[in-house]
C-alpha cells in the first residue's frame, strides 16, 4: 500500500449540513487527497490532485492582498461572512453580474441551475446598483455578464452600454452562442454597445458530445456565432466543460478547431467539471478531473506542440485554482511559447500585482479587432519594423487556460479566501465565484438566492423569436 504523506491542513465544509469543518490534504501514490469529517455527517474523502505534476511542487506563495475596504464584518468567519469581509485576501479580477436567470438551453451540468424562462429578470436599476457596487469595493476591474443565458434579455445591449458608460473598459458576456449564431443584427448592437469579448460555451468538436451534455445539436450555431463575432471584431474564447467518459479525448480536437479560427478566437479556458448547482449525481474520484490530468492532455493530445511546461500557475488566484500559457500564432500559423513574457503576473511575489496584471492580460488578450482594420493599418509606414511585431503580438496571440471551481466536496477554504473572481450579489456583496454557487448534497445553495417569483419575464417572447 502507498505511503500517505500529509501536505497540509485546511478548512472545508461538510457535503450535508455545511458546517465548517477540519480537512486534510495528503498524498497517496501519484493522487493528492482531501479528507474531512463532520461530527454528524461522518467521513468524506476526495480526490483533489491527480498526475505527474507534483502538487507541492506547483503551489507557489505569494504575499497577500487583504482587502482594504470590507463591505461585510468578519462575525461567523469564513465562508459565511462573504461580501468581502477583511479576510478576504485578495482583489476583485473579474466581476460577474447576473442578468437573467432564464435560459434557452436545459444542460445536464448548471452551475445556475437554470431552465426556460420561468423567472423575472432584474431591472436596470438593480443592474446599475450591482455596477456601482463594483466601482466602491473594487474599481474598474473586468465586468463578465452571466446569467442563465444573457442574450435571452432584448435589453442586453443597454446594460453593456450602462457598464461601458460608468468607466468599465472590459466587458465580455458568458453565453452559448445560440442567439449570437442565428441574430447578426443583434451580434452588432451588442458590439457598437461596447462587448470586448464573448465567453463561447462549447463543449467539443462534435454534437455527439453537444448531445450528452447540453441536449441538443449545437456545433454549427456556435461556428456562425464565431463568424459574427468576428464580423463586428469581438474576441471569442472557448469554454470547454470537462466531464470524464464524455469529452477528454476531445481536447486536442477543440484546441486544432480553436486555432483554425484565430485571430478572432482568442484562446481556450478549459474548465474540468464541478458538482454544484444542477449536475446529474454525486461524483466519485471517477468522475473527477484535476488540472495536472488535463495539462498532460494538452500535451498528449496536440502531440507535444503544447508541452505542459508551457503551463504556468497564476499570479492572481490560488495557484491550485488554475493554469495557463500564453503562446504567439506565427504567419504559419504555428504557435510560440511566450508565457514567461506575457505580463500575467505568474512571476510576482505580491497578489496585489498579480491582480493587476491579470487583469490586463484579459483585457488586453481576450479581445479582438476586425481584420480589415489591421491590413488597413499594415500597409502604412507606421506598420513597418518594430511596430509590425507588437502588432502581432497584440494582435495574434493565443491563449490556453483551465479554472478549477470548488464544489462542497473538495472546497478548501485557504483557497476561497484568495479569489479574484466574484460574484455580485443582488444587494451589491462580491461573493467568490465557488461560494456563490457552492451547494450541499441535495443541492441547496449557500449564497444563491433563487427569485422564485412566477412573474412572466422577457425572455419568453425571445424564446419564441429564436
Amino acid at each position: 500500500m502507498d505511503r500517505i504523506k500529509i501536505i497540509s491542513k485546511t478548512q472545508s465544509l461538510c457535503p450535508v449540513c455545511l458546517k465548517k469543518v477540519g480537512a486534510q490534504i495528503y498524498n497517496q501514490g501519484s493522487n493528492t487527497y482531501m479528507v474531512k469529517s463532520c461530527s454528524e455527517h461522518g467521513v468524506f474523502k476526495t480526490v483533489v490532485w491527480k498526475g505527474s505534476i507534483p502538487m507541492e511542487e506547483w503551489v507557489r506563495k505569494k504575499e497577500r492582498a487583504y482587502i482594504k475596504n470590507p463591505i461585510t464584518a468578519t462575525e461567523k468567519g469564513c465562508p459565511f461572512d462573504c461580501g468581502l469581509c477583511s479576510g478576504h485576501r485578495q482583489h476583485t479580477c473579474t466581476a460577474l453580474i447576473e442578468v437573467t436567470q432564464n435560459c434557452n438551453l436545459h444542460c445536464s451540468f448548471c452551475f445556475a441551475d437554470s431552465n426556460g424562462c420561468r423567472e423575472k429578470d432584474p431591472d436596470l436599476e438593480q443592474i446599475e446598483l450591482q455596477y456601482k457596487s463594483v466601482l466602491k469595493a473594487s474599481g474598474r476591474c473586468n465586468i463578465q455578464l452571466s446569467g442563465g443565458e444573457p442574450t435571452v434579455r432584448k435589453d442586453l445591449p443597454l446594460i453593456i452600454k450602462m457598464g461601458t458608460v460608468l468607466g468599465f473598459p472590459f466587458i465580455q458576456v458568458n453565453t452559448n452562442g445560440i442567439r449570437m449564431g442565428e441574430d447578426e443584427s443583434y451580434v452588432k448592437a451588442l458590439k457598437d454597445a461596447g462587448l470586448r469579448s464573448i465567453f463561447l460555451q462549447f463543449d467539443g468538436t462534435n454534437d455527439d458530445i453537444n448531445i450528452k451534455l447540453r441536449g441538443r445539436e449545437l456545433l454549427d450555431v456556435k461556428i456562425r456565432a464565431i463568424e459574427n463575432c468576428k464580423k463586428y471584431g469581438i474576441g471569442v474564447v472557448l469554454v470547454p466543460t470537462l466531464v470524464p467518459g464524455i469529452n477528454l479525448d476531445n481536447i486536442g480536437s477543440i484546441i486544432d478547431f480553436a486555432l483554425e479560427h484565430a485571430p478572432a478566437v482568442r484562446g481556450v479556458h478549459f474548465q474540468p467539471v464541478s458538482y454544484f448547482g444542477r449536475a446529474p449525481s454525486t461524483p466519485s474520484d471517477k468522475d473527477r478531473v484535476t488540472l495536472p490530468e488535463v495539462m498532460e492532455a494538452i500535451e498528449m493530445q496536440t502531440a507535444g506542440k503544447i508541452r505542459k511546461e508551457s503551463l504556468k500557475p497564476p499570479g492572481c488566484e490560488n495557484a491550485l485554482c488554475s493554469f495557463h500559457g500564453s503562446y504567439l500564432l506565427d504567419e504559419k500559423r504555428k504557435l510560440m511559447n511566450i508565457t514567461k513574457r506575457s505580463g500575467c503576473g505568474c512571476e510576482g511575489g505580491k497578489a496585489e500585482e498579480g491582480a493587476v496584471k491579470a487583469k490586463a492580460y484579459v483585457s488586453r488578450n481576450w479581445s479582438y479587432r476586425k481584420e480589415d482594420h489591421l491590413q488597413e493599418k499594415s500597409n502604412t509606414v507606421e506598420m513597418q519594423g518594430w511596430d509590425e511585431i507588437l502588432n502581432r503580438i497584440h494582435n495574434h496571440s493565443f491563449s490556453i487556460s483551465a479554472m478549477a471551481f470548488q464544489d462542497v466536496w473538495n472546497v478548501d477554504l485557504e483557497r476561497v479566501k484568495d479569489c479574484c473572481i466574484h460574484v455580485v450579489n443582488p444587494d451589491g456583496r462580491l461573493i467568490p465565484f465557488c461560494l456563490y454557487n457552492l451547494s450541499d448534497i441535495e443541492g441547496r445553495y449557500l449564497y444563491r438566492k433563487r427569485n422564485e417569483t412566477k412573474e412572466p419575464s422577457p425572455c419568453l417572447e425571445m424564446r419564441d423569436s429564436l
